[in-house]
């Protein structure tokens, strides 16, 4: 099966562009999948901003979560289909937390894959 994920990143100074990987966002139409896996090392992002908010940081991962999730938690987003919140999740945006690229493979299982991904590009 034909699956996309995109890398959720912290980027606590915009003007400096360093980045935290904190998460991966994985899609497959055909399994009716969308899940994200978030996990950020608020050590690593405190040595590029001591000052970041990584409070509001977890709740922007758990946010990325819920809109995966849908039903009533997803806010606005709670209606949408899987494909239309994924491709919500992924649109650039210059906030804090940010998606990388949409990337592609493919997949005989889409759970398998995204905690592949999560542990080689996440932490």
């Amino acid at each position: 099966m034909v699956f996309e994920y995109a890398l959720v990143r912290v980027v606590p100074r915009l003007e400096r562009g360093e980045q935290v990987n904190a998460g991966v966002i994985v899609y497959c139409k055909s399994a009716g999948f969308l899940e994200a896996r978030c996990s950020l090392d608020a050590e690593r992002l405190r040595a590029i901003d001591p000052g970041v908010d990584v409070d509001g940081v977890h709740r922007a991962l758990e946010g990325v979560r819920r809109v995966c999730r849908g039903g009533a938690e997803a806010g606005p987003a709670r209606t949408e289909a899987q494909g239309a919140r994924f491709r919500w999740l992924t649109a650039p945006r210059s906030t804090i937390v940010q998606p990388g690229p949409i990337h592609s493979g493919l997949t005989s299982d889409p759970a398998a894959e995204l905690d592949r991904l999560a542990g080689s590009l996440v932490g």
